[in-house]
């Protein structure tokens, strides 16, 4: 039995508060054995300190710790966190710094007292929505592996004054940043941001806006900014630069007095300012001869929430259709939160009967379907009870701990009375989410026109996030896309399909009017 950290044994004896571990004998010891697990019974402890020491794993058990206030992991080597910090419902301050995180759990979207969040110099491209954690005042994500703004831009975070994200691969600045009441200090520098939207402006506590070392396209704002003049820097952003939110959409709708509104653009007379905009999503108005999704009253107890779109004219090659597939699951990993957050499923449109779908809930056992490359067909019940033996063989075989693959979403399921899926007009099931699509309206290298489905049990905000970001995908990567031989511009047509209840009352559409608005000044929006 290996024997108790003289640290560890006199907190618990002094009945401590705070408890600090850190440098070389400290790092010794947890070279040798790891840490004393003891460590995680003092329930008293408010403030713990590791640093500066080997530490490359914390266990589970961190989150019996549950009185803690201020957790100081920073400058070890510590490479994941636990799902049960999420369990630290007292926890203020949160600081990871210099470690080697590649990934952090979504459990560190739901702590509500949380003000500190310093995540600097790590691995990791993602981090959960943060709209829960409302009393966060300063996140510091700098020195690590975006390609897009961290998902924090939400109204309800009141208090939220300091957001550095310096060093980093953004492009990006999205134009709800406005929507920050409070933010002080915005740290871009050493990015790859080509273009500030106006939209930066009316952050109107805005005091310390650091962009330099990014590839501005604008020489004048960026001659300011390499000259530090961060008053200038901040003038003349709100006096040039374009609110990209105003411009990001083509409308041919009219104002109150019968003239076509500023803010929306000619189809046959499109802006200068866009003609930079390269690749064109095309949005078709709903048919009223179209298919809907009708929701049934025993879904929205068990996963409520579905949008989905026509993708129409798709050509594929053997290449894009390899990255399409790998683009659906890297969604599933990232903004999906493996599949925790919500599920994209993807349809050969041609392959639907004619008729209208039904989106509802059955018992497992009354659910029958033909999975995904499949050959018979199986229930609910028997599906999951197929995948879990398959998942035990293969963990077996690799002698690994965790499922992979489909297998390792089961958990979503596992102790559920109703099971969601979607019906075509034959009531047959073509989608069992969050697991498989039925084989029937499997997608191929010769889909012309796909149908997509987004549903998920948390709200239908991230319906529409995750549409949004795979079109846009779908569009910048050229999947499936036209493409204009002579600029290598990409185009992609877009159906609007409707959400209707039982009694066919419409209850959404996708993409609506406030759908699809992008910050990329390389994508045009044209709605007919």
């Amino acid at each position: 039995m290996v024997d108790r950290w003289y640290e560890i044994t006199q907190a618990i004896k002094d009945n401590r508060r705070e408890l600090i571990l850190s440098g070389e004998e400290v790092s010794r010891k947890i070279a040798e054995n790891g840490l004393d697990s003891t460590l995680f019974d003092i329930d008293t402890i408010n403030y713990l300190n590791i640093s500066n020491t080997c530490l490359n794993h914390l266990p589970d058990e961190l989150g019996n710790l549950q009185n803690i206030t201020n957790l100081v992991l920073h400058s070890n080597l510590i490479k994941n966190l636990p799902n049960t910090i999420g369990n630290l419902k007292k926890l203020k301050v949160l600081d990871c710094s210099q470690n080697e995180l590649e990934e952090v759990p979504s459990e560190l979207r739901d702590l509500p007292q949380l003000m500190t969040l310093n995540l600097r110099s790590n691995q990791f491209s993602y981090l959960p929505p943060q709209i829960s954690n409302a009393k966060l005042c300063s996140i510091d994500l700098s020195n690590n592996k975006f390609e897009e703004f961290p998902d924090i831009c939400y109204a309800e975070l009141i208090h939220l004054a300091e957001v550095r994200l310096n060093n980093n691969l953004i492009k990006v600045i999205p134009t709800n940043i406005s929507v920050l009441p409070s933010l002080k200090l915005l740290d871009l520098g050493a990015n790859q941001i080509s273009v500030i939207p106006g939209e930066v402006a009316d952050c109107t506590k805005l005091k310390d806006l650091n962009l330099k070392d990014n590839p501005l396209n604008d020489k004048r704002l960026l001659k300011l900014v390499n000259q530090c003049r961060m008053k200038q820097v901040l003038d003349y952003v709100r006096q040039n630069c374009i609110k990209i939110g105003n411009i990001s959409s083509i409308n041919n709708t009219k104002s109150k007095k019968g003239k076509k509104s500023s803010k929306n653009l000619d189809n046959d007379n499109i802006d200068s300012e866009l003609e930079l905009c390269v690749h064109k999503l095309r949005i078709l108005k709903v048919p009223d001869t179209n298919f809907v999704i009708k929701i049934m009253e025993d879904v929205k107890k068990v996963r409520p929430f579905i949008l989905g779109c026509v993708v129409k004219n798709l050509t594929f090659t053997e290449q894009s259709f390899k990255k399409f597939i790998q683009l659906q699951t890297r969604l599933h990993e990232n903004i999906c939160e493996k599949r925790n957050a919500a599920t994209l499923a993807t349809h050969d449109f041609d392959s639907l009967l004619d008729g209208n779908l039904i989106y509802t809930a059955q018992a497992p056992n009354d659910i029958k379907i033909k999975p995904l490359m499949r050959t018979k067909e199986f229930t609910g019940a028997e599906l999951f009870q197929q995948l879990q033996t398959e998942a035990e063989n293969l963990r077996k075989e690799k002698k690994r701990n965790v499922y992979s693959g489909i297998h390792k979403y089961l958990y979503l399921l596992e102790g559920k009375p109703l099971y969601a899926c979607l019906l075509d007009s034959s009531n047959q099931v073509i989608s069992f989410p969050p697991i498989t699509n039925s084989d029937i309206t499997k997608m191929s290298i010769d889909t012309k026109n796909m149908f997509v489905e987004v549903t998920s049990a948390l709200n239908q905000q991230i319906c529409k996030k995750v549409l949004d970001e795979f079109l846009r995908e779908l569009l910048i990567q050229g999947l499936g896309c036209e493409s204009n031989s002579e600029n290598k511009f990409n185009e992609l047509t877009v159906e609007q399909v409707k959400i209707v209840d039982i009694e066919g009352n419409m209850k959404s559409v996708y993409p609506s009017r406030t759908d699809a608005i992008y910050e990329d000044k390389n994508l045009l929006v044209i709605r007919q």
